[in-house]
C-alpha cells in the first residue's frame, strides 16, 4: 500500500473478515497435548506454522484480500496479548456473564496490579510469520493484505472496571490511561517494524455500553458509562498517534461471541458520536440480529463526512458466525440496501458479524459452515460493488 493506492483498494474491503477461524482438530489436539506436558514448544510452533500456511491459502481462494493469521496460536482473542502487557494480571471474572444453558465456563478478565508498559515485542513474531505467509500465497501481486488483530486499549478497563485496577498503582486514572496508550503506541511500532500495514483493534466496549446492564454493572465498578464512550476514544487515538502514515486501523465492535453465545444487546446511538471520533479508516459492526438495532445510527457517520471528514467506511457484519445456517444473497442484498439509506453505498462493506472462534473453544458451526460464509460475503460484495 502507497499513498497512491485508490481508497477502494485500501483496507477494509467489500469483502473482509473480522480474523478469528476455528481451530483445526489437529492443532487443537496438539496443543492440549502441550498444555498437559507432553510435547514441546517448538513442536507446537511448527504445527501452528503449518496451520496458518494452509488458512492463508484457504482465504485467498475463497476470494479475500484481508488476510488474518486465524488466531490460531490464540487461547482467547483478547487476553493472550493483554496478559503480556506489564502490570496486567488475568483473573475470575464477576461481571455480566456469557448466555450460555447452565452458564459454564466464562472467560477471564484482566486486573492491573502494576503500572501497565509494554517492555518487549507482544504477538510481532506472529505477524512476521503470517506476512511470509501471505508473500508464498501470492502477496501483494495477488492483491492480498496480512491484518494484524489485537484487543483494543478500553479492554484493560471495562469489565473491571476501577475496581480491577489498583488504587495504590493508580490513585488517579489520568495517570492509568496515559501509561495504556504508552504500552499501545510501543506494541503498535513493534507490529509496524515488522510490516503491518493493516492493524484491527477488537473493541467490544462501544457495544457492550449500549445495553442497561452493562451500565449498571460500569456503576458498581465505580466508573460513570456515560464518559466511559469518549474516554475509550480518547485513549484509542492517544494509542494511535504515532502509527505509521500508511497504516489502516479498523475498529472491529460487538456483544461477545464466547461459544457462539452473547452479553451485551441494544442499538448503537449512545455510543456512535464518540466511537466515530476516532482516528481510523473503518468500523465492523455487528448487525447479524435484533440485538443490534437499526442502521440509523450510521447516518452519524454520514453527517461527519459532510461536516469535511474523511470517508470513514463500516463494515456490515450481517453474516453471523454463531450458526451454521448459510444467509440468502438476497436477504444480505436488500439489507445492504437498508443500510445504504443511511450511510452511501461506497462508505459500506461487508463481512461476517464477529470471528468464527473468538477463543479456542470455537463456536457452533463447521469448518464447512465457516468457509461457506467467507464465500457468500465474497460472493455478494462482488455482486453489489463489482
Amino acid at each position: 500500500m502507497t499513498a497512491a493506492t485508490p481508497p477502494a483498494m485500501l483496507p477494509p474491503f467489500r469483502a473482509d473478515h473480522v480474523g478469528s477461524l476455528l481451530r483445526p482438530a489437529a492443532l487443537a489436539a496438539l496443543r492440549a497435548r502441550h498444555k498437559a506436558g507432553e510435547v514441546d514448544a517448538p513442536s507446537l510452533t511448527a504445527a501452528e506454522d503449518e496451520a496458518v500456511a494452509e488458512v492463508v491459502r484457504r482465504q485467498r481462494d475463497v476470494g479475500l484480500h484481508s488476510i488474518t493469521d486465524g488466531e490460531l496460536r490464540r487461547d482467547w482473542w483478547h487476553l493472550d496479548f493483554l496478559g503480556q502487557l506489564d502490570g496486567v494480571q488475568l483473573t475470575a471474572n464477576p461481571g455480566p456473564k456469557f448466555q450460555i444453558a447452565g452458564q459454564g465456563e466464562q472467560p477471564p478478565i484482566t486486573s492491573v496490579t502494576g503500572r501497565v508498559a509494554c517492555s518487549r515485542p507482544i504477538m510481532a513474531a506472529h505477524f512476521g510469520h503470517l506476512k511470509k505467509c501471505v508473500d508464498a500465497a501470492g502477496g501483494a501481486a495477488a492483491g492480498l493484505v496480512p491484518k494484524m488483530t489485537i484487543p483494543s486499549p478500553s479492554m484493560l478497563h471495562l469489565r473491571g472496571g476501577r475496581a480491577a485496577i489498583s488504587r495504590e498503582v493508580y490513585p488517579d486514572l489520568d495517570a492509568f490511561w496515559d501509561d495504556v496508550a504508552a504500552a499501545y503506541r510501543s506494541a503498535i511500532a513493534h507490529l509496524a517494524a515488522a510490516g503491518c500495514r493493516y492493524l484491527q483493534l477488537d473493541d467490544i466496549t462501544f457495544a457492550y455500553l449500549c445495553d442497561p446492564k452493562i451500565q449498571a454493572n460500569c456503576r458498581a465498578n465505580g466508573d460513570d458509562p456515560a464518559a466511559l464512550p469518549a474516554t475509550y476514544a480518547r485513549v484509542i487515538n492517544a494509542a494511535l498517534r504515532d502509527k505509521p502514515a500508511d497504516m489502516q486501523v479498523t475498529i472491529h465492535t460487538c456483544r461477545g461471541n464466547f461459544k457462539s453465545a452473547w452479553v451485551a444487546e441494544g442499538g448503537y446511538d449512545p455510543v456512535v458520536g464518540a466511537m466515530f471520533s476516532t482516528n481510523v479508516d473503518g468500523y465492523f459492526m455487528e448487525f447479524d440480529s435484533v440485538r443490534a438495532g437499526g442502521f440509523e445510527p450510521l447516518a452519524a457517520l454520514r453527517e461527519q463526512a459532510v461536516a469535511g471528514g474523511a470517508g470513514k467506511k463500516v463494515v456490515l457484519g450481517l453474516v453471523t458466525t454463531k450458526v451454521g445456517e448459510l444467509e440468502e444473497r438476497d436477504t444480505l442484498r436488500r439489507r445492504i440496501d437498508e443500510a445504504a439509506r443511511f450511510l452511501p453505498l461506497e462508505q459500506l462493506c461487508l463481512s461476517p458479524q464477529c470471528g468464527f472462534s473468538s477463543t479456542h473453544h470455537g463456536n457452533a458451526l463447521s469448518h464447512e459452515d465457516q468457509w461457506r460464509k467467507l464465500e457468500r460475503v465474497v460472493e455478494v460484495a462482488r455482486a453489489v460493488w463489482g
